[in-house]
């Protein structure tokens, strides 16, 4: 164990914690105030950070650690709980980011948006039943707090092909308990509710009302509700309408939730679902490219007799990239990396991405794609996907968009994998991708 030396205010403990296999190790615990000042004002914030075994290679889990006369101001940077969400935390990447660094945005993002007020004398709710559950904070191997779902229940909201290729996918999976099919009435994309309530499939819950979709697990969304509108700004813009009516009111339903986009355009509508949702951004994902990637990585395994992981990143659309794992197909005991682009993988991966050309995204084949990232997340299985996620500051980026990157998946939702150097033509194309997303959100009235 490294010793860690303890600042002023703070202090440094060994403390040994259960893993969710039944092992025990020895973490690092610091606790300490961090000081921020709001409305001309001084605060010492309480605060508790863990330092996993695979520090610093993976981020520190941040907590708060009110005192007794306060309360927790939930928002778009802490849970409930007090589980504190940044983007540096999101976008951890060894050796670039730091404790120090952490603990500096910290400050700034809670001198704009405290997160502990003062407790009112008519609030009789106890702070000591949070200190309780932080004390007995159980960690998984990925990093994150360990879940205790009583089930494992899945919500998929939107009609349609897509809505029921998925719900059959993921059936077919075998690893949810309880599947809830929303026909929400402003979707576009109809259909299938009925046959679903007739034939009485076993775990699924056929619904038009969204509190069914209460303590899910995972929340699908395939609706689409595409308008006549001439231009494609108005179109889209109808979609971004009817999240807003069914976004924030899922998440109030299940706060736990997982949200997994498939409306289209995926990468703006994932973007538009973070916004309103209010939840971290490792908990919103889009189904983006990884079914592009899981044939990628069938092509150069079967086909081209290359047993790299590989996956497709970027935007869902002409402009997105392949990239090349560190590790073999099936390596889940190591630590998978982007690989530099060479000049000797180079023309592999474009010669297996001319192979892909003509495969489109059909219904039944995103639905399984959509499967096999629940699948994931149900099962906390660290499995590496490229999704859609917020992009900002991986490789650079300084825009607040989504892009498709390979992530780590569990129930506690998405890690970044770090960024790499890419090529000049691949950089120029997700650069191209960044500009046209941000100048489309930009008309949307979000």
């Amino acid at each position: 164990m490294v010793n860690h030396g303890s600042q002023p205010g703070s202090n440094t403990e060994d403390t040994v914690k259960a893993f969710s296999d039944g092992t025990q190790k020895d973490l690092l615990k610091l606790i300490g105030n961090i000081p921020v000042k709001y409305e001309g004002r001084s605060y010492n914030l309480p605060i508790l950070l863990w330092l996993m075994d695979s520090f610093p290679f993976t981020p520190p889990i941040c907590l708060l650690r009110p005192t007794t006369n306060m309360v927790i101001r939930e928002g778009k940077h802490v849970d409930a709980r007090g589980r504190i969400y940044l983007p540096s935390l999101h976008n951890w990447d060894h050796p670039k980011s730091s404790v120090v660094g952490l603990l500096a945005e910290m400050i700034s993002q809670f001198e704009e948006d405290p997160p502990l007020g003062t407790k009112s004398t008519g609030d009789n709710s106890d702070p000591n039943v949070l200190l309780a559950f932080v004390s007995n904070l159980k960690i998984n191997e990925g990093g994150g707090q360990h879940h205790d779902h009583l089930i494992n229940k899945v919500t998929v909201i939107g009609g349609g092909d897509l809505g029921m290729a998925s719900v059959m996918s993921i059936l077919a999976k075998g690893k949810v308990d309880r599947l809830v099919f929303i026909d929400v009435a402003e979707s576009s994309t109809k259909g299938g509710s009925m046959d679903l309530e007739i034939f009485n499939l076993p775990k699924v819950e056929v619904s038009k009302d969204l509190s069914a979709s209460a303590d899910s697990s995972v929340i699908v969304v395939t609706a689409n509700a595409w308008s006549n509108e001439q231009s494609y700004v108005s179109v889209v813009q109808t979609n971004v309408d009817m999240y807003r009516g069914i976004i924030p009111g899922l998440v109030r339903l299940s706060p736990n939730a997982v949200l997994l986009i498939a409306s289209q355009p995926v990468d703006i509508m994932a973007h538009v679902a973070w916004r309103q949702s209010g939840l971290p951004p490792s908990r919103v994902i889009g189904a983006g490219c990884n079914l592009d990637s899981e044939r990628l990585c069938h092509v150069l395994d079967i086909s081209l007799n290359t047993h790299k992981q590989a996956w497709v990143i970027g935007e869902l659309s002409d402009n997105k990239v392949p990239v090349l794992s560190n590790i073999l197909m099936g390596a889940s005991h190591q630590h998978p990396e982007i690989a530099p682009r060479s000049k000797a993988t180079k023309p592999l991966l474009d010669r297996a991405f001319e192979m892909l050309k003509g495969r489109g995204q059909r219904s039944w084949s995103v639905g399984l794609s959509i499967a096999d990232i629940t699948h994931s997340i149900l099962v906390d299985q660290r499995k590496t996907h490229s999704v859609s996620t917020l992009a900002q500051g991986w490789g650079g980026i300084g825009a607040e968009v989504f892009l498709s990157l390979p992530c780590v998946l569990g129930v506690s939702g998405s890690t970044r994998l770090a960024g790499v150097s890419l090529g000049q033509e691949e950089d120029a194309r997700l650069r191209e991708s960044v500009t046209s997303l941000c100048a489309l959100l930009s008309q949307l009235r979000i």
